[in-house]
């Protein structure tokens, strides 16, 4: 149980009901999560990307066996769901978790039911626990950054020679070398960020590595991935069959649980061990097969982004940017900082300087000034012409301009 219970429990009201859909692995669970659904997870200190595909599923009551905040750093998740109106029942323990998938549950006061038998009960949380427990998390940031620097020196122990000398790097067929590669992983705001970089896809023409579900993202922005890397746990079948080619990311010990899969789907892949992340094996393929520049999309890039991701080999990603060094060009965020800092108003008055400049430097030309004679000769036609059907007379100016035309 939670040491960061609430003296209080606050309530739901009159509770909710609704199909229940099971699943220890949130991102699992958000593939068929419906709208008005009860989704039942056991997430411990549940993150921002899975926050964000919840709430895009739009389920009636989040259900957590785990506590959503168990006070190791400030983790985004629970916050963005109560701030999205979903309510978010907490620390019910495990044995919500042996409901049966598509069982009718309610869900009132912190106890989820199944009929008359009573499944578990939890905490309901809101704005004010968040907010206090958020508050004691972040005292545990200290504890944390040292276990990461424990890590980081043990991974560098054991990948050394990889980090160093590239050695264990597998050949593959798409050709990297003196390219840009535009790396996308799903992150925070690779969505928008993705978007944002589209004027740059259209001129550079990147290699587009998919990292996992990072695939999927480049399908859903309309362009194919030409790389999905990743131990395939969240990739669609989709991406894997789009034509691009295939690496397995695999443990030191050969062991790949993606390799079968893709396998069934009648892919030769290229498997390529290493303790690092997906995201990382990424990033070291890219750099040792001779990529110019390598742009990332929704990579994790700070210390709060490492634990949100949950596992301790995330030290990796410190090390493996310190490797790949000047080649790499982060773009997380470029949506935001571009949404900041132009909007339409400073564009609609960008427009109109640009159009008055041009009237004034074709006013100062010879052919300028005859065309702008003409112009105003015409206007004084149609205005006359205007005029005659209040007057109920012909307007001379157009007549006399008609009169010319047909001689």
């Amino acid at each position: 149980m939670s040491l960061l219970r609430p003296r209080h429990e606050p309530t739901t009201g009159p509770g909710v009901h609704g199909l229940a859909r099971v699943d220890r692995r949130t991102k699992n669970l958000t593939k068929r999560l419906q709208p008005g659904e009860v989704a039942i997870i056991d997430h411990l200190d549940i993150d921002k990307v899975s926050a964000d595909a919840l709430v895009a599923c739009r389920p009636v009551a989040v259900v957590n066996a785990a506590p959503s905040i168990s006070g190791r750093y400030p983790n985004l998740g629970p916050e963005i769901l109560i701030s999205a109106g979903i309510p978010l029942i907490d620390d019910v323990g495990p044995e919500v978790m042996t409901l049966a998938d598509g069982q009718e549950v309610r869900v009132c006061d912190g106890e989820v039911w199944a009929g008359d038998r009573l499944i578990g009960k939890g905490w309901t949380q809101d704005a004010a626990s968040i907010a206090a427990t958020m508050e004691t998390a972040r005292s545990g940031l200290a504890v944390q950054l040292e276990s990461f620097i424990v890590n980081t020196m043990e991974y560098l122990r054991k990948e050394r020679v990889l980090l160093l000398d590239g050695v264990g790097v597998p050949a593959v067929r798409t050709h990297l070398e003196g390219r840009q590669v535009l790396i996308v992983v799903r992150g925070y705001h690779h969505r928008e960020d993705l978007a944002t970089l589209r004027p740059y896809i259209r001129e550079n023409r990147p290699v587009m590595i998919g990292v996992d579900g990072g695939a999927d993202a480049i399908l859903e922005a309309g362009y194919l991935p030409d790389l999905v890397v990743g131990d395939m746990d969240s990739v669609s079948d989709r991406a894997l069959t789009c034509g691009a080619e295939i690496v397995v990311h695999a443990y030191r010990d050969g062991r790949a649980p993606g390799l079968e899969r893709v396998r069934r789907l009648g892919i030769d892949p290229v498997v390529f061990p290493a303790t690092a992340t997906s995201e990382d094996v990424a990033m070291l393929l890219a750099d040792d097969k001779g990529a110019s520049l390598i742009v990332a999309v929704g990579t994790h890039a700070n210390l709060v982004e490492f634990l949100d991701k949950g596992r301790a080999g995330m030290a990796s990603t410190f090390l493996t940017r310190l490797r790949v060094g000047g080649k790499l060009v982060d773009a997380k965020g470029v949506s935001r900082l571009y949404r900041q800092r132009i909007s339409n108003y400073q564009l609609t008055l960008l427009l109109v300087a640009g159009l008055f400049a041009l009237v004034v430097a074709i006013a100062a030309t010879n052919g300028g000034q005859a065309a702008y004679t003409v112009l105003g000769a015409r206007v004084d036609d149609i205005v006359s012409w205007i005029r005659s059907w209040f007057t109920d007379a012909p307007p001379e100016s157009l007549w006399s301009w008609s009169a010319g035309q047909a001689v």
